[in-house]
């Protein structure tokens, strides 16, 4: 079953922080890429631009409203995500413990649309 780990963390543009900083998340990020790999656990993911770059739509009736920025303030933003295939929720919670993140993760499974 795929579950979808929601990294929160503070808003950050990853390419204004020190040199040293990024390294050390990309390490970080790195080490928990080789774990799952280690682990045989298929997963994907992606790292997310700060949310002052995303653009949101809501339906207006007919219509679809576009406004800049994320779909609500917070005070921690969607970071990134990975998308993992593991067994069950007790498995996903036991590899999400490991995944480096500031703020919180989110784990949620995904529905399987494969027919």
């Amino acid at each position: 079953m795929k579950y979808m780990l929601l990294l929160f963390e503070p808003d950050t543009d990853w390419l204004s922080v020190p040199k040293e900083k990024l390294e050390a998340e990309l390490d970080a990020h790195g080490e928990f890429c080789r774990y799952l790999e280690e682990r045989g656990i298929t997963f994907s993911g992606a790292a997310l631009r700060p949310s002052t770059t995303a653009t949101t739509l809501r339906p207006d009736g007919e219509q679809m409203i576009v406004t800049d920025g994320p779909y609500v303030e917070l005070k921690e933003n969607l970071g990134g995500y990975y998308i993992i295939d593991v067994a069950d929720l007790d498995e996903a919670l036991e590899i999400a413990k490991r995944c480096p993140v500031s703020a919180g993760i989110e784990v949620r499974p995904t529905w399987d649309t494969s027919g």
